[in-house]
């Protein structure tokens, strides 16, 4: 009785620490000092789970081994600062703007981290939102702003490092904030493509558009010949026409992507004008499968690793 007694007791003081600021503060900071090796272990579990087989560290050679051994590197604490700001779509817009010029950046309306703050009031009928420190999340804002709607869920963006979600680990450090940008269209009123440019060491080397619902993902080189090969699993990738400022999109790519292994660096083409997008270091955080896998192997020895922990330029 004495025992059935106790349990009860220890049950009962469980459930009200449960929610307290202690216990709390005690799983934060156990997270925290288990974050290197539960990250290695998700990431390796990962990997092993998309390709069937263990990941070899040691020699990676496809382009799929080397994203994963830069996921695991960078997670271990051997990355470089720079990759950090790039992956910020706030702080990235200086290095764009010193980089290709100011103009080919997307009007930005508003940035902070108090979402009580944004001025809906002064802001256009349309325009986008976005957390500066995560990736696939957006609001398209088209007349009508639900105002608590959209704190609510910006709220939630900067209560959340986005690290967690797939261990990145270039998003680990960015301080939150909120972007509010021109939202762009094209003449039908539709946003547009969007022209993503797989880029190695410096050069760019191929290209994958996606259309704003995200339901094609076609391939092409820089001569703009169409290549058959996918990532995804049930890709749909139909013909798309050749941009006519093609060379241009090269160029600013080209000098964007300087000094890194791999980049993939996204541009949009609004009426023949370029804005950039963003920098993506780890796409889809690895979640990906070539078909056929002879293109993982050749896109991978593209990529010079050795720019992964290169000391840091100057960025600022």
């Amino acid at each position: 009785m004495e025992y059935v007694t106790s349990a009860i007791g220890l049950t009962t003081l469980r459930d009200k620490l449960r929610d307290t600021w202690l216990v709390h503060r005690y799983r934060h900071v156990r997270r925290q000092l288990m974050r290197r090796s539960e990250g290695e272990a998700f990431l390796l579990h990962r990997y092993a789970r998309i390709h069937g087989k263990p990941f070899n560290l040691t020699n990676p050679q496809t382009y799929t081994e080397k994203l994963f051994w830069r996921m695991i590197t960078w997670n271990r604490g051997d990355m470089p600062a720079r990759f950090t700001q790039l992956a910020d779509k706030y702080a990235a817009r200086d290095y764009v703007a010193r980089t290709v010029g100011e103009h080919h950046l997307i009007k930005l309306l508003w940035h902070g981290n108090d979402p009580h703050a944004i001025p809906f009031d002064q802001l256009p009928d349309e325009y986008v939102i976005k957390p500066n420190h995560a990736a696939g999340k957006v609001i398209i804002v088209k007349g009508h702003a639900d105002r608590d709607k959209i704190i609510r869920t910006v709220s939630g963006w900067l209560a959340n490092n986005y690290y967690w979600q797939g261990r990145e680990y270039q998003y680990y450090g960015i301080p939150p904030r909120i972007v509010i940008e021109e939202y762009l269209k094209d003449r039908d009123g539709t946003p547009p493509l969007d022209y993503k440019f797989h880029c190695f060491n410096g050069v760019p080397e191929h290209i994958l558009v996606r259309n704003h619902t995200h339901d094609i993902c076609p391939y092409f080189d820089t001569a703009w010949n169409y290549l058959h090969f996918s990532d995804k699993v049930g890709a749909v990738q139909p013909w798309v026409p050749k941009p006519a400022n093609l060379d241009e999109m090269l160029s600013l790519v080209t000098q964007l992507s300087a000094e890194i292994g791999y980049v993939r660096v996204d541009l949009y083409n609004v009426r023949g004008h370029v804005y950039f997008g963003e920098f993506t270091f780890t796409p889809a955080a690895g979640i990906l499968k070539y078909s056929p896998e002879s293109w993982d192997l050749l896109h991978g020895k593209k990529w010079d690793l050795s720019l992964d922990t290169r000391p840091d330029p100057a960025l600022t």
